[in-house]
Order: C-alpha cells, then structure tokens, then sequence
C-alpha cells in the first residue's frame, strides 16, 4: 500500500469492483486502492456451508470481502433496470439498459453462464396473466444466474485482473475510521487494521460499503454533514418449500418477483432472492446479529429438494424516523434472543394454530429444512403484526399461482432483513455535495442487486475520468 492514490474505493462487492475496473480501462496510469472490512476472496470461508453450524467468524465470511455479500452468496444478475435498485431515478431507461448490457458482456468475460432466464415467451405470459386474476403482480425480469460456485470463480479472475493487470491494490481486513476532508473536498482516509492506523492520501474517494457497511456510512454522512432521505425498511422471512410447488415458475423465470398489497394493511409485500433447489443460510452483521438468507449452485447436482426465497414487507417511514438499519437489527436481534443467537424456523401450520414449533414438530414436516442449525420457534414473538399478518396474506395470495405454497408445511424462517441505508443526496453520477467523494452500491440506498451496483461503479469511473 502506498501513501497516496488517485482513487480509493470503500468496499469490494461489484459497485467497487466494477469502479475499479471501468477507471483501468479508460486511464491505466491511474493509481487505485479497494479497502473491505473483508477478506481477499481465497481467503473466504464460510464453516457453516460444510458443517450447516456457523461459528461467528469475525468478519462473517459471507457478509464481508472481495466480491461482496450478494455475489458470494448466490449471483443473480437481473437484466432490467426496474429490478435491483433505483437507478432509473438518476438516468434514463434506455440509459440504463445499455449500461446493463456493457456490465453484462464484462460479466460474460470474465466466465459468467451464458444461459438467461425470463426473456419473453409465452409461458411467461401465462404467468403473469394467471397471476393478474388474485391481484399480483409478476415483475418481468431475465436473469442470468452465476450459482455461488461460478460467481466465485467469476469474482477471482476480476481480482486477479485488477491486481496483477492494471495498477490496483487491495487491501482486506481494513477499516476507514474517518474520511478526511481539506477545504471542501475529499483529501484521503484513516485506516485501522490490526498493524494500527495509517493515513492514505487520495483525490478521488468512491465509498462503495455494500449492506454490511451501510451503518458505517450513514454514520459518515452524519459527520459530514450529507443530506441523506429514508429508503423503506425491508423485513421479513425466508420461505422454503419442496421444488415441486415452484418448479413451474422457476423452470422459466428462475426468480418469480411478485408483489402483492396485502389485505388487511394495503402493505407491499414482494418475493426476492429464489434460489430453486437452493439451500437457506445464516450471515452476520456487526460480528454478532445473525439474519438469514439464501443460495443456490450452478451445478444441477449441488442443488437440493427444496426451494428457499424472501418474503418482504416493505415500510417507508417519515419524519421524525431516521434509524431503518436500527430498526431492522432491533427486530433481528428479538429473534436471535429467543434461539439463543441463531436463526428461527416455523411451520406455517404451526404458526396458523397460534403455537410454537419444537423438534418433535419440525420431524413432521414433510419439508426438511435445508438450515439445519435453526433452532424451531414462535414469529409471532418476533415480527410485528403487520408484518406477519401482510406475509401470511400473501402466501395466501400466492398460493393461487404456485398451490401448495400455502401448506402447513411450508417453513418459515426469521428474520431476513435488508439492510439499506438511508439514501444519500447525490447528483446523476453519484457525487455528493463533498467534492470528490462518491456514493454508490446497496450500502449507500442506491442499489439492491449485483447488476445496478455494478452500473453505479461504471458512471462513477466514467465521471471521475471525464473531470
């Protein structure tokens, strides 16, 4: 690591990767430091995925490095601009799909499968239509899927590319504990890792933190003084259930994204993150507060029995809120409270029935739960009654389109949580009222997905190299 470069990138999930990656190929004499709280992809383990028992790594390996949470969980990559973030606020639609397609094609570069699900045909539209009769709306949208073991190896040539082919260093397991600023602009940051604390000088500074940073940031711009407005909180459950109720979705969308307002609350309720034949995992945040999530592989014989996929409620609060990545972990934490710290599993059944599900009950079910370090409990403890009461409304609703979602045996596990800071006030490219600081990517509020933060990270460097 040198005292000083031309660009540092906070976070090496792909809105940093791709900033990284856009800046070496317009101007390769540009010098480039990426910074995670993480550890270089070789490098990261996750026990839990031999074991099915995590063990609080510190970092989490699946929150935390190079690659980010999203791509080394899983790997979608949505193809619409209406999926995945908000970048249709900042340029147009036809904008956004170009530049969807050149992140696409880099994608398709370095390895990603060629194979996309979702474009347009008739099954599709048989879905929808069927799914426009119980008012729910399906959310067009191909999608190229890497599976966790091919983003991998997706990621890895992109860090040695960057490392051994263009003038870029990283450094993992680091944090900024300050971003320094001189008359009115970006000057460089403070580090802290464990040989001390080391000032780095800088002209330009992307902060690109991803979920598992966005508390960091929104405590930054509080420091600094950078208007931010609320994103909606999104929080809810993970669904799993056998291959054979959501095969006839899957087979052609590979994630069905459905929306539904529920009945009782008029809340969006929506399906994220389907992993067909996937397998339901736990992640951290903050060394201590276990959420749970999902993956799936590329490779048919990796897959499992079962399909696992979130099921958000989506709340957007005002004045005088200001706390949604408080708010989230509060909830998160209620549930780690009642396992002990681990992740919660309910039967729908037992939950209808207003009663907890122990041991002996989860051996009933005719779903085997893929998370096999969830310990059996009670939401209703947990979630609040809006939420519970719009998500069972909805597995209600989405019964009509996928029959047997809505079955005593469909497990539910709690909580997932989506941890989107507040967004920040910025300009079309992204640059905030600091001179020459950036924010982009899922930990600033702009993005949800792997496709838009890595969309983000490409204005950014084109910006940076047209000043």
């Amino acid at each position: 690591m040198k005292k000083s470069y031309d660009i540092i990138i906070v976070g090496a999930g792909p809105a940093g990767i791709f900033t990284a990656l856009e800046t070496a190929k317009l101007n390769p004499d540009f010098s480039i430091l990426i910074i995670d709280k993480g550890r270089n992809i070789e490098d990261r383990k996750c026990p839990a995925r031999a074991t099915g028992r995590c063990v609080n790594c510190k970092p989490c390996g699946i929150t935390f490095g190079w690659s980010g949470a999203g791509a080394f969980s899983d790997g979608k990559l949505s193809l619409s601009p209406e999926v995945g973030g908000r970048i249709l606020e900042y340029m147009s639609e036809d904008k956004a799909k170009s530049l969807i397609k050149y992140c696409d094609d880099i994608y398709l570069k370095f390895g990603a499968n060629k194979t996309v699900y979702g474009l347009n045909n008739e099954n599709i539209d048989n879905i929808k239509y069927e799914a426009s009769k119980h008012n729910i709306r399906l959310i067009e949208c191909p999608v190229r899927h890497l599976g966790t073991e091919l983003a991998y190896n997706v990621l890895r040539k992109m860090y040695y590319h960057l490392i051994n082919e263009t003038n870029t260093d990283f450094i993992e397991l680091t944090e900024v504990e300050d971003i320094i600023i001189s008359n009115g602009k970006v000057s460089g940051v403070v580090l802290i890792n464990s040989d001390g604390k080391v000032t780095v000088n800088c002209r330009y500074l992307v902060a690109a933190p991803g979920r598992g940073g966005a508390e960091w940031l929104a405590n930054e711009a509080k420091k600094l003084n950078v208007k931010t407005t609320n994103n909606a909180v999104d929080i809810g459950v993970r669904v799993e259930v056998p291959n054979s109720i959501m095969d006839h979705l899957t087979k052609y969308l590979y994630e069905a994204k459905l929306i539904y307002y529920s009945d009782t609350f008029d809340n969006k309720v929506r399906t994220f993150c389907m992993n067909p034949g996937g397998v339901v995992s736990e992640e951290h945040y903050d060394g201590s507060i276990a959420v749970v999530n999902g993956h799936s592989y590329s490779e048919k014989e990796l897959r499992t029995e079962n399909t696992n996929f979130a099921m958000l409620v989506s709340t957007t609060f005002t004045e005088p809120f200001n706390k949604p990545i408080t708010y989230g972990k509060y909830i998160a934490e209620l549930g780690n409270m009642l396992t002990g710290g681990g992740i919660m599993v309910q039967r729908l059944g037992d939950l209808l029935n207003g009663r907890r599900t122990d041991y002996s009950r989860l051996k009933k079910s005719t779903t085997i739960p893929t998370l096999k370090s969830a310990v059996p409990g009670d939401l209703s403890f947990v979630l609040p009654q809006r939420h519970l009461t719009s998500i069972v409304e909805a597995l209600k609703a989405f019964d009509k389109v996928a029959p047997g979602l809505y079955s005593k045996n469909t497990l539910l596990y709690g909580v997932e949580v989506k941890f989107y800071s507040s967004k920040f006030e910025t300009n079309k490219n992204f640059r905030t009222s600091i001179e020459n600081l950036y924010t982009i990517g899922d930990g600033a509020g702009i993005t949800r997905g792997l496709m838009q933060a890595s969309v983000t990270g490409v204005v950014v460097a084109r910006d940076i190299m047209n000043r």
